[in-house]
């Protein structure tokens, strides 16, 4: 199995340890092309190449933020817990809510994962990861596991390879 990674990013320094962490993990796991999508504050799509170089990354709001800015930006818009929604079409506000952010984002991991994936070149490996991939990734078609630790792996992996 491939362990070696690199980074062809412009600007690494803006690079969060989480998303290299990540990216670490995620190659060791698949030996191979991968895409691993981070529900966290935001959403991270970090592509990481068949020679495990972490190319860059596509970032979208966080599911919480959406939420969030549903209830502060609208006037009429309660705030909403996130759970599995009954029914596409939401019977009332509540559903409909959450119908919408729950579906919505499962549209937009698929349509991002599936154009990581063409530009890839390769059959890559979705990996999600992060807080609310449990809540969102049942409705995706693109994702191929959900890896609770994988940051946490890829923290170990690291520290591994830089001793000695």
């Amino acid at each position: 199995m491939k362990t070696g990674m690199a980074i062809r990013i412009e600007r690494p320094q803006e690079l969060g340890t989480d998303r290299l962490a990540n990216a670490v993990a995620a190659f060791e796991k698949c030996g191979g092309a991968c895409v691993v999508a981070d529900f966290g504050t935001t959403i991270n799509f970090d592509a990481v190449s068949a020679e495990g170089e972490l190319l860059g990354a596509a970032i979208a709001p966080g599911v919480d933020i959406s939420l969030e800015a549903l209830h502060q930006r609208t006037a009429k818009l309660p705030k909403v817990e996130l759970s599995e929604p009954e029914a596409a079409i939401g019977r009332d506000t509540f559903a409909a809510v959450r119908s919408g952010v729950v579906y919505g984002f499962a549209g937009c991991v698929d349509g991002i994962v599936s154009r990581i994936r063409d530009e890839l070149g390769d059959e890559a490996t979705a990996i999600a990861t992060g807080g609310l991939a449990a809540a969102i990734t049942p409705f995706c078609e693109e994702i191929d596991e959900v890896d609770d630790f994988l940051t946490l792996t890829g923290l170990r992996l690291i520290w591994d390879r830089n001793q000695g």
